[in-house]
């Protein structure tokens, strides 16, 4: 999976913004923590849930499983908004 190219971000201080250019069905401002911008960061080129997982447990002190479910969830709230390519 990866992140649609019609999906721009830009990082100002502490925070990620995501907005959707050309004719996407999204048509708002995605306002990221440290952690999703993590996560959309590896979406940059093409990756495996599994492979974002393994990368967050080597940069953040946490557990596996609490891991998992934050990709999970950011990954839904992503393709919901239409921008991860399968």
């Amino acid at each position: 999976m990866k992140l649609k190219r019609n999906f721009v971000t830009q990082n100002v201080g502490d925070t990620q913004f995501m907005v959707a250019t050309g004719s996407e069905s999204f048509s708002g401002m995605v306002r990221s923590n440290r952690s999703a911008a993590f996560i959309i960061d590896c979406l940059r080129y093409e990756t495996t849930k599994e492979e974002i997982v393994e990368k967050m447990l080597e940069k953040y002190e946490v557990d596996e499983e609490t891991v998992s479910r934050d990709v999970d969830e950011i990954l839904a709230s992503l393709r919901r908004i239409g921008a991860v390519e399968e």
